[in-house]
């Protein structure tokens, strides 16, 4: 596959990158021909979620790192084609690398804090629970780590403490004059553990599921 000018592009994406072709505008000043995103991930991480767009020239080795739609690094007119890119998303050490495919393509992978971006994943689908809910005009992501009992509301950590329950705690938290309870109660099934569930306005909002 070649794109407008001619370049050999890649059609095989390794690690779960979404294949890219034809990208649509970003918005700004940038538009589809003046980029080359190859590969694109999602990165759950302290109750956001992260977009990661990575651009490579194959004919120049131009790389570009987006985060957000943010540019975070250019790197232009690198005669190495492959090899690692670094750089940080919030603590955590992050790696892009570039390996040779048969016939002039590359494969592009995502490595955070020192795991595979599917390994990293699943351990953040084990990790947190997700809920999301839009009220009106108004949109919440609310996110819990199991293990830190963190709770962040639209990517912001809340300060709030649970109060404790027959049963377990119930946390409660006011956005935009609505009411969310956060709850955990004890299952009775140890291989389920604790059991959590939010409501909000009094009405229970089923988890998520995915993260991503």
């Amino acid at each position: 596959m070649r794109n407008e000018n001619g370049t050999q592009m890649s059609k095989r994406m390794l690690n779960n990158t979404d294949i890219l072709s034809n990208i649509p505008p970003l918005g700004g000043k940038d538009t589809a021909q003046h980029r080359e995103v190859v590969a694109r991930w999602r990165v759950p991480m302290y109750g956001k979620v992260y977009e990661i767009e990575f651009e490579h020239g194959t004919a120049s080795g131009k790389r570009v790192l987006w985060i957000d739609k943010q540019e975070i690094f250019r790197r232009d007119w690198m005669f190495k084609l492959v090899g690692e890119d670094m750089f940080k998303l919030e603590d955590k050490r992050c790696i892009i690398r570039v390996d040779p495919l048969p016939g002039f393509r590359y494969s592009y992978s995502l490595f955070v804090d020192g795991k595979s971006y599917e390994q990293f994943t699943e351990s953040q689908a084990k990790a947190l629970k997700t809920w999301e809910a839009k009220l009106g005009d108004n949109f919440y992501r609310i996110v819990l780590e199991k293990n830190t009992l963190n709770i962040y509301v639209n990517g912001k950590l809340i300060e709030e403490n649970g109060e404790f329950v027959e049963g377990g705690t119930d946390t409660t938290f006011i956005e935009d004059s609505n009411t969310f309870v956060l709850s955990a109660r004890t299952s009775g099934n140890k291989r389920e553990g604790i059991v959590h569930r939010l409501t909000v306005n009094g009405t229970e909002v089923p988890d998520s599921g995915a993260m991503m």
